[in-house]
Protein backbone atom coordinates (compact mmCIF):
# COMPACT_ATOMS: atom_id res chain seq x y z
CA UNK A 1 0.00 0.00 0.00
CA UNK A 2 1.51 3.30 -0.92
CA UNK A 3 2.42 5.89 1.83
CA UNK A 4 2.67 9.49 1.98
CA UNK A 5 6.00 10.49 3.78
CA UNK A 6 7.63 14.07 4.32
CA UNK A 7 11.07 15.42 5.05
CA UNK A 8 11.94 19.27 5.01
CA UNK A 9 15.43 21.23 5.10
CA UNK A 10 17.74 18.96 3.47
CA UNK A 11 20.69 21.03 3.24
CA UNK A 12 22.88 19.22 0.36
CA UNK A 13 24.77 21.75 0.53
CA UNK A 14 26.17 20.09 3.63
CA UNK A 15 28.83 17.06 2.42
CA UNK A 16 27.56 14.57 4.60
CA UNK A 17 23.21 15.56 3.82
CA UNK A 18 23.77 15.41 -0.13
CA UNK A 19 25.94 12.01 0.34
CA UNK A 20 22.93 10.74 2.88
CA UNK A 21 20.57 11.65 -0.28
CA UNK A 22 22.64 9.97 -2.66
CA UNK A 23 22.76 6.88 -0.04
CA UNK A 24 18.63 6.78 0.12
CA UNK A 25 16.70 3.70 -0.91
CA UNK A 26 13.89 3.40 -3.27
CA UNK A 27 10.51 3.70 -2.75
CA UNK A 28 8.83 3.25 -5.66
CA UNK A 29 4.81 2.86 -4.52
CA UNK A 30 5.18 5.96 -2.10
CA UNK A 31 4.70 9.72 -2.55
CA UNK A 32 7.13 12.17 -0.84
CA UNK A 33 6.73 16.02 0.41
CA UNK A 34 9.87 17.76 0.23
CA UNK A 35 9.14 21.15 2.12
CA UNK A 36 11.59 23.69 1.43
CA UNK A 37 15.21 24.41 2.45
CA UNK A 38 16.73 21.81 -0.45
CA UNK A 39 19.69 24.41 -0.47
CA UNK A 40 21.01 27.60 -1.48
CA UNK A 41 21.30 27.66 -5.34
CA UNK A 42 18.61 26.24 -7.93
CA UNK A 43 21.54 23.68 -8.98
CA UNK A 44 20.71 22.30 -5.68
CA UNK A 45 17.50 21.54 -5.62
CA UNK A 46 17.64 19.81 -9.62
CA UNK A 47 20.36 17.98 -7.86
CA UNK A 48 18.48 16.67 -5.33
CA UNK A 49 14.91 15.83 -7.09
CA UNK A 50 17.22 14.26 -9.86
CA UNK A 51 18.07 12.03 -7.03
CA UNK A 52 14.47 11.82 -5.49
CA UNK A 53 12.19 11.88 -8.60
CA UNK A 54 13.22 8.18 -9.96
CA UNK A 55 13.27 6.92 -6.01
CA UNK A 56 9.63 7.68 -5.36
CA UNK A 57 5.81 7.63 -7.18
CA UNK A 58 5.04 11.10 -6.66
CA UNK A 59 6.87 14.06 -5.44
CA UNK A 60 5.88 17.50 -3.91
CA UNK A 61 8.04 20.53 -3.27
CA UNK A 62 7.27 23.68 -1.21
CA UNK A 63 10.35 27.14 -1.24
CA UNK A 64 11.84 27.35 2.02
CA UNK A 65 13.72 30.63 2.92
CA UNK A 66 17.23 29.39 2.06
CA UNK A 67 15.49 28.13 -1.47
CA UNK A 68 15.19 31.81 -1.99
CA UNK A 69 18.13 33.14 -0.71
CA UNK A 70 21.01 35.28 -3.06
CA UNK A 71 23.46 37.60 -1.46
CA UNK A 72 23.16 40.92 -2.52
CA UNK A 73 26.41 40.79 -4.47
CA UNK A 74 25.45 37.68 -6.46
CA UNK A 75 24.93 38.78 -10.39
CA UNK A 76 24.84 34.85 -11.58
CA UNK A 77 21.23 34.19 -9.75
CA UNK A 78 17.68 35.12 -9.99
CA UNK A 79 15.79 36.59 -6.85
CA UNK A 80 12.99 37.42 -5.65
CA UNK A 81 9.80 36.09 -7.54
CA UNK A 82 12.40 35.63 -10.50
CA UNK A 83 14.10 33.03 -8.52
CA UNK A 84 10.75 31.61 -7.23
CA UNK A 85 9.28 31.42 -10.71
CA UNK A 86 12.95 29.52 -11.70
CA UNK A 87 12.33 26.70 -9.14
CA UNK A 88 8.65 26.61 -10.17
CA UNK A 89 9.86 25.66 -13.78
CA UNK A 90 12.69 23.32 -12.84
CA UNK A 91 10.14 20.90 -10.39
CA UNK A 92 7.83 20.99 -13.70
CA UNK A 93 10.57 19.91 -15.66
CA UNK A 94 10.89 16.66 -13.83
CA UNK A 95 7.28 16.25 -12.80
CA UNK A 96 7.14 17.46 -9.28
CA UNK A 97 4.34 19.31 -8.22
CA UNK A 98 4.66 22.40 -6.49
CA UNK A 99 2.13 25.32 -4.80
CA UNK A 100 1.40 26.88 -8.32
CA UNK A 101 0.01 23.29 -9.33
CA UNK A 102 -4.00 21.77 -8.75
CA UNK A 103 -4.64 20.28 -5.80
CA UNK A 104 -3.83 16.59 -5.89
CA UNK A 105 -6.34 13.55 -4.14
CA UNK A 106 -4.96 10.74 -2.49
CA UNK A 107 -5.46 8.17 -4.25
CA UNK A 108 -7.75 5.86 -2.05
CA UNK A 109 -9.43 9.08 -0.65
CA UNK A 110 -11.02 11.39 -3.27
CA UNK A 111 -11.91 14.31 -1.08
CA UNK A 112 -8.56 14.34 0.78
CA UNK A 113 -6.31 16.94 -0.94
CA UNK A 114 -2.30 17.42 -0.58
CA UNK A 115 -1.85 21.26 -0.48
CA UNK A 116 1.75 22.56 -1.28
CA UNK A 117 1.67 25.96 -0.06
CA UNK A 118 4.30 29.05 -0.26
CA UNK A 119 3.43 31.87 2.53
CA UNK A 120 6.47 33.22 4.12
CA UNK A 121 6.42 35.39 7.11
CA UNK A 122 5.55 39.14 7.99
CA UNK A 123 7.18 39.12 11.94
CA UNK A 124 3.63 39.12 13.70
CA UNK A 125 4.90 36.17 15.66
CA UNK A 126 5.85 38.55 18.28
CA UNK A 127 4.52 39.49 21.52
CA UNK A 128 1.42 42.07 21.76
CA UNK A 129 3.75 45.11 22.99
CA UNK A 130 6.48 44.59 19.81
CA UNK A 131 5.33 46.76 16.38
CA UNK A 132 5.91 44.97 13.26
CA UNK A 133 8.47 47.95 12.66
CA UNK A 134 10.61 47.27 16.29
CA UNK A 135 10.41 43.25 16.02
CA UNK A 136 13.62 43.37 14.09
CA UNK A 137 15.45 45.39 16.59
CA UNK A 138 13.50 43.38 19.30
CA UNK A 139 15.15 40.45 18.14
CA UNK A 140 18.65 41.91 17.73
CA UNK A 141 18.49 42.40 21.43
CA UNK A 142 19.04 38.86 22.09
CA UNK A 143 21.74 38.96 19.18
CA UNK A 144 19.54 36.84 16.98
CA UNK A 145 18.97 37.87 13.52
CA UNK A 146 18.22 35.66 10.21
CA UNK A 147 19.78 35.58 7.06
CA UNK A 148 16.43 36.55 5.17
CA UNK A 149 17.21 39.68 6.36
CA UNK A 150 20.20 39.91 3.64
CA UNK A 151 19.50 37.65 1.28
CA UNK A 152 15.60 36.97 0.72
CA UNK A 153 14.95 39.78 -1.61
CA UNK A 154 11.13 40.36 -2.42
CA UNK A 155 11.16 41.89 -5.75
CA UNK A 156 8.85 43.11 -7.25
CA UNK A 157 7.04 43.19 -3.99
CA UNK A 158 8.37 46.41 -2.05
CA UNK A 159 8.61 44.15 1.26
CA UNK A 160 8.68 40.59 2.51
CA UNK A 161 5.42 41.26 4.13
CA UNK A 162 3.79 42.32 1.28
CA UNK A 163 4.63 39.06 -0.38
CA UNK A 164 3.35 37.39 2.48
CA UNK A 165 -0.15 39.05 2.32
CA UNK A 166 -0.31 38.21 -1.32
CA UNK A 167 0.72 34.77 -0.81
CA UNK A 168 -1.67 34.18 1.93
CA UNK A 169 -4.54 35.53 -0.15
CA UNK A 170 -3.98 33.71 -3.16
CA UNK A 171 -3.67 30.56 -1.39
CA UNK A 172 -6.81 31.13 0.56
CA UNK A 173 -8.36 31.87 -2.77
CA UNK A 174 -7.35 28.39 -4.04
CA UNK A 175 -7.90 26.66 -0.84
CA UNK A 176 -11.99 28.38 -0.52
CA UNK A 177 -12.47 26.91 -4.04
CA UNK A 178 -12.10 22.97 -3.21
CA UNK A 179 -14.79 21.15 -3.69
CA UNK A 180 -17.30 21.37 -0.23
CA UNK A 181 -16.09 19.59 2.60
CA UNK A 182 -13.30 18.42 1.32
CA UNK A 183 -10.21 17.69 3.68
CA UNK A 184 -6.57 18.39 3.30
CA UNK A 185 -2.89 17.76 4.17
CA UNK A 186 -1.23 21.46 4.35
CA UNK A 187 2.09 21.53 3.30
CA UNK A 188 4.21 25.06 4.46
CA UNK A 189 8.04 25.42 5.02
CA UNK A 190 7.15 28.03 7.67
CA UNK A 191 4.93 27.15 10.34
CA UNK A 192 1.50 28.04 10.74
CA UNK A 193 0.91 28.77 14.12
CA UNK A 194 2.97 31.02 16.84
CA UNK A 195 3.12 28.92 19.62
CA UNK A 196 4.47 26.02 17.53
CA UNK A 197 7.27 28.26 16.32
CA UNK A 198 8.54 29.53 19.07
CA UNK A 199 12.53 27.85 19.37
CA UNK A 200 13.90 27.15 23.10
CA UNK A 201 17.50 28.30 22.56
CA UNK A 202 16.34 31.37 20.05
CA UNK A 203 12.67 32.55 21.21
CA UNK A 204 12.91 35.58 19.30
CA UNK A 205 13.51 33.99 16.07
CA UNK A 206 9.71 33.51 15.60
CA UNK A 207 9.47 36.59 13.69
CA UNK A 208 10.64 34.69 10.39
CA UNK A 209 8.82 31.96 11.00
CA UNK A 210 5.31 32.41 9.95
CA UNK A 211 2.38 34.81 10.24
CA UNK A 212 -0.54 35.17 12.35
CA UNK A 213 -2.77 34.99 9.14
CA UNK A 214 -2.59 31.32 9.42
CA UNK A 215 -3.40 30.39 12.99
CA UNK A 216 -6.47 28.85 12.40
CA UNK A 217 -6.27 27.75 8.54
CA UNK A 218 -6.12 23.95 10.19
CA UNK A 219 -9.73 24.11 11.13
CA UNK A 220 -10.84 26.08 8.83
CA UNK A 221 -9.49 24.10 5.80
CA UNK A 222 -10.60 20.99 7.77
CA UNK A 223 -6.23 19.53 7.84
CA UNK A 224 -5.74 16.11 8.52
CA UNK A 225 -2.23 17.06 9.37
CA UNK A 226 -0.01 20.53 8.87
CA UNK A 227 3.50 19.90 7.76
CA UNK A 228 6.30 22.26 8.23
CA UNK A 229 9.78 22.35 8.47
CA UNK A 230 12.02 25.38 8.80
CA UNK A 231 12.99 25.04 12.71
CA UNK A 232 15.37 22.54 12.77
CA UNK A 233 13.04 20.49 15.95
CA UNK A 234 11.04 17.43 14.14
CA UNK A 235 7.95 16.91 16.43
CA UNK A 236 4.61 15.42 16.21
CA UNK A 237 1.96 17.97 18.07
CA UNK A 238 -1.84 17.54 17.95
CA UNK A 239 -3.91 20.92 18.09
CA UNK A 240 -7.39 20.81 17.81
CA UNK A 241 -7.46 17.03 16.91
CA UNK A 242 -5.18 17.92 14.37
CA UNK A 243 -1.25 16.21 13.99
CA UNK A 244 1.23 19.16 13.07
CA UNK A 245 4.03 17.40 11.96
CA UNK A 246 7.30 19.45 12.18
CA UNK A 247 9.47 16.88 9.56
CA UNK A 248 12.96 18.81 9.43
CA UNK A 249 16.13 16.60 8.66
CA UNK A 250 18.26 19.71 9.38
CA UNK A 251 22.30 20.62 9.84
CA UNK A 252 24.41 17.37 9.86
CA UNK A 253 24.23 18.70 13.92
CA UNK A 254 20.96 17.87 13.63
CA UNK A 255 20.15 14.49 13.22
CA UNK A 256 22.26 11.28 13.27
CA UNK A 257 24.17 10.06 10.15
CA UNK A 258 24.64 6.48 10.85
CA UNK A 259 20.72 5.84 11.00
CA UNK A 260 20.47 7.46 7.12
CA UNK A 261 17.75 9.87 5.66
CA UNK A 262 14.94 6.91 5.20
CA UNK A 263 14.79 6.92 8.98
CA UNK A 264 13.73 10.50 9.55
CA UNK A 265 11.15 10.15 6.55
CA UNK A 266 8.13 11.25 8.66
CA UNK A 267 4.64 8.95 7.64
CA UNK A 268 1.70 10.88 7.16
CA UNK A 269 -0.56 8.63 4.95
Amino acid sequence: MARLLATSDLHISHRKNHEALDALGSYPDDWLIVAGDVGERAEHLALALDLLVPRFARVFWTPGNHDLWCPAGAVDRTRGQARYDELVALCRSRGVLTPEDPYVAWPTDPGLFIVPMFLLFDYSFRPPGVTAEGAVAWARETGVVSGDEFMLDPTPWPSRTAWCHARVAGTAARLDALPAGARTILVNHWPLRHDLAVPPRVPRFSIWCGTTLTEDWHIRYRAEAVVTGHLHMRHTVVKDGVRFEEVSLGYPRDWNGARGIGAYLRRLL
